[in-house]
């Protein structure tokens, strides 16, 4: 049977490429379809169809492409009569009309109902003047859309929750992948990285807590400095992007020892994340591969206690979570709290997480299709 598989756009990094990959995988002779691809180098060997935005300025600035995004996939156009089509959604992409997909045979992985419209609150983006002017025109629009759908899963119950309240429809749940089995084939990350890999880390305080993410807003990267101000230790920051220069300054305002790893290869992360003393995570995340990743390596998490990130903790045991950051006293309890715990425990949690449950539950909720 030939199918499809439709991804809203291909970053170089981020959880719902993740899901890609292994979507890819799992179904290696499917076509991908995408709005624009920033990734080219990602799926080596392997044709990668755009849509006629990517040949346009919009591709570069999602929120004044957003107008445009419902009706292009509408108009999907291919040469190829497909018999199922898999959809990776976390905007539009679930608008998808493949004419020769009958609805059964169209499966729709949803990691959330686009932020933009729906929850503007947990992503700047959707506060632009045109996102706002917009919304109120879409949400109709992308309720009938995604009513239209049959099979519909999300990636947690935070997330299935949200794509009730917004489109009044229901999803099963599948947990998104993490590569666990790869962290932990590794005993020491140390041993993988390369020489000035190794003085980055070698000039790391002995103990630190770890935030690690892209430097944007949502993440709240700055309440990673907050955990370690309130708690005495040091702090490191890794990952790269636009509030950079923001975080810098808020790390030296707090007066705390804060060190920023800038794009750190997958080896080092893992590294950075093996040494640390806790992993803080304050976002409200739709589910959060990363803390899994923590968990994975033996590292206790502190996360927030809202969102999809509390399904994969078990608070207490492989990590604390917070309900409120801004409070000092429990942010620096949750810090020695989570400090204290068992790696064995949170290495063996993190494996209910691995990209072959995954795949096995993928499967089976797409049988026969994929038979």
């Amino acid at each position: 049977m030939t199918g499809l598989i439709a991804h809203e756009w291909i970053e170089r990094v981020g959880g719902a490429e993740r899901v890609l990959d292994s979507f890819a995988d799992m179904y290696p002779s499917a076509d991908l379809f995408c709005l624009w691809n920033d990734a080219p180098e990602r799926f080596p060997g392997r044709r990668v169809a755009e849509s006629a935005l990517s040949r346009t300025p919009l591709r570069r600035n999602k929120a004044l492409a957003m107008p445009a995004m419902p009706f292009v996939w509408r108009r999907m156009r291919g040469r190829v009569e497909y018999d199922w089509a898999l959809v990776s959604s976390h905007l539009f992409a679930h608008h998808a009309k493949i004419s020769t997909v009958p609805a059964e045979r169209k499966f729709v992985y949803v990691h959330t109902p686009a932020r933009y419209i729906w929850s503007p609150d947990l992503d700047q983006r959707g506060r632009s003047p045109l996102v706002r002017a917009t919304a109120p025109l879409f949400k109709p629009l992308d309720v009938r859309r995604a009513r239209a759908n049959v099979n519909i899963a999300a990636n947690s119950n935070f997330v299935r929750t949200r794509i009730q309240d917004s489109w009044g429809t229901d999803a099963t749940v599948t947990h998104p992948p993490v590569d666990v089995a790869r962290l932990q084939a590794t005993t020491d990350w140390r041993s993988r990285l390369n020489g000035s890999e190794q003085r980055i880390l070698d000039a790391l305080p002995a103990e630190y807590v770890l935030g690690a993410s892209r430097f944007v807003s949502y993440k709240r990267l700055d309440l990673v400095i907050e955990a370690g101000r309130a708690s005495n230790t040091p702090v490191v920051i890794a990952g790269s992007g636009p509030e950079e220069h923001r975080l810098r300054a808020r790390a030296q305002q707090s007066g705390v020892p804060t060190q920023f790893v800038r794009a750190p290869s997958d080896a080092l992360l893992a590294a950075l994340m093996q040494r640390a003393s806790v992993y803080v995570f304050p976002a409200i995340e739709d589910f959060g591969i990363m803390p899994v990743e923590a968990m994975a390596l033996g590292t206790p998490v502190v996360i927030n206690a809202i969102g999809g990130t509390s399904e994969s903790v078990v608070d207490g045991v492989t990590g604390v979570a917070v309900r409120d950051f801004d409070d000092r006293s429990l942010l620096r309890q949750a810090v020695e709290e989570a400090a204290g715990l068992n790696s064995d425990a949170a290495r063996a949690h993190a494996r209910t997480f691995d990209t072959a449950r995954f795949e096995e539950a993928i499967r089976a909720w797409m049988s026969p299709t994929s038979a």
